[in-house]
């Protein structure tokens, strides 16, 4: 699987008969996987349909996704006779007609446009669509929406990837750095810890000699690195195999991250020499930039 950035946008539109839409979806970092749909609700089944497939083709990120659709005049209404009411009317002027000639009276001819222009001999109505032909067609046609917006989530996945990649290559060489930095520095450690040792035994009269023999041993192991070094080497491999492996992988590395910082910062408490100390800070300024980068990954 690709590593995936949590950021992303698809759009795309479609027809159907009467109907005209257009599709909208994009997404930015979330801890976890947070759903925002905004489609029509007289598409029964539409929405659960779109989670489903959202649910398990993500699995972080604050995805918003909107549905506008369209209705043309000529789909949206019909011209309806209301025959009934013509029969009536034309009784009615049938039987107006008869009593004006008994009377001598003379009307004019009426005409079509005449009859259809009385309230409610021509009914306007509104169709009522079923509308499982045009969910069917959106759920088809959101596969591709989706494929897209994938597509480009892995695309800026890939910069990430090249990005952390680099910052591994960074971390390893200052390790090795540090490894070498911590070996130069022994001889001084040593001397350090032998004149403080004088020191400690000009002035330990009456002290527990166990109890200095134990400070002083604690002392020694403060200043040794080792652990830090060798845990850094196993953070970075664990790094790499993560992006080598692909897939949702947001979360390890962030933790990761945490522990990267948590060795930097010991590492940096345990210096006792400038060169190492500033080898330490370099370590936690790429810690830091990594974080950000981790903080865009799925």
């Amino acid at each position: 699987m690709k590593i995936r950035s949590m950021t992303g946008f698809a759009s795309g539109q479609g027809t159907l008969g009467a109907h005209s839409w257009s599709w909208e979806m994009r997404s930015v970092n979330a801890k976890g996987l947070d759903l925002r749909l905004r489609v029509p609700d007289w598409l029964e089944g539409l929405e659960a349909q779109l989670r489903t497939k959202l649910s398990k083709s993500l699995a972080r990120g604050n995805v918003s996704l909107g549905l506008r659709l369209n209705r043309t005049e000529a789909g949206a209404a019909t011209l309806t006779l209301n025959t009934p009411l013509l029969h009536s009317v034309l009784a009615a002027l049938a039987e107006t007609e008869a009593t004006a000639q008994a009377a001598g009276i003379d009307l004019s001819v009426t005409s079509a446009a005449d009859l259809l222009s009385i309230r409610g001999v021509l009914e306007q109505s509104v169709s009522e669509d079923d509308p499982k032909p045009l969910v069917a067609v959106l759920v088809e046609e959101f596969e591709t929406i989706l494929a897209q917006f994938v597509q480009m989530r892995e695309a800026e996945g890939a910069a990430l990837e090249r990005i952390l990649a680099d910052q591994l290559d960074q971390l390893r060489a200052l390790r090795i750095q540090a490894a070498d930095q911590a070996e130069a520095r022994k001889p001084l450690v040593a001397a350090a810890l032998k004149a403080n040792l004088a020191k400690v035994m000009d002035n330990t009269e009456g002290a527990d000699q166990d109890r200095v023999a134990q400070e002083l041993a604690m002392l020694a192991v403060k200043s040794d690195i080792t652990e830090e070094i060798d845990r850094l080497g196993a953070h970075i491999e664990a790094a790499e195999a993560l992006l080598a492996n692909g897939g949702a992988v947001g979360r390890k590395m962030d933790f990761l991250m945490q522990e990267f910082n948590r060795e930097a910062n010991t590492l940096c408490s345990k210096a006792l020499n400038s060169d190492l100390t500033s080898t330490g800070l370099e370590l936690k300024a790429v810690i830091d930039q990594m974080r950000e980068q981790v903080q865009n990954i799925e």
